[in-house]
């Protein structure tokens, strides 16, 4: 896409993904592509800053043999994905408005 994340539109996309369910990194990295082209190695510091804000928690679990380490989110990490989430739609509802011709300001 043409259109580059910032930190909190990544901050957003990360906290949704997990929110769904518990997530390993290649599978969120994946699914943040569909989105935009972003190297895997962009995510796990992200993944770290919102384990360190305590919006995140890991726990490891085997697979095919390794263990493989799993995020979920925390009750603070889903108000921050709420507050996120509120933000994105006035956002996007005057980016929608200026592109369709508004001119209310």
């Amino acid at each position: 896409m043409t259109f580059p994340l910032n930190a909190p539109m990544f901050d957003l996309l990360v906290l949704s993904v997990i929110a769904k369910s518990d997530t390993y990194g290649y599978q969120i990295s994946q699914i943040i592509k569909r989105a935009a082209n972003t190297k895997d190695s962009t995510l796990y510091p992200v993944l770290r800053r919102l384990q360190e804000q305590r919006f995140l928690e890991t726990y490891d679990q085997q697979y095919q043999g390794r263990n493989r380490k799993y995020y979920t989110i925390t009750a603070s990490g889903r108000g921050y994905q709420q507050e996120l989430s509120r933000e994105w739609e006035l956002y996007k509802t005057t980016i929608d408005d200026i592109v369709k011709g508004g001119t209310t300001s």
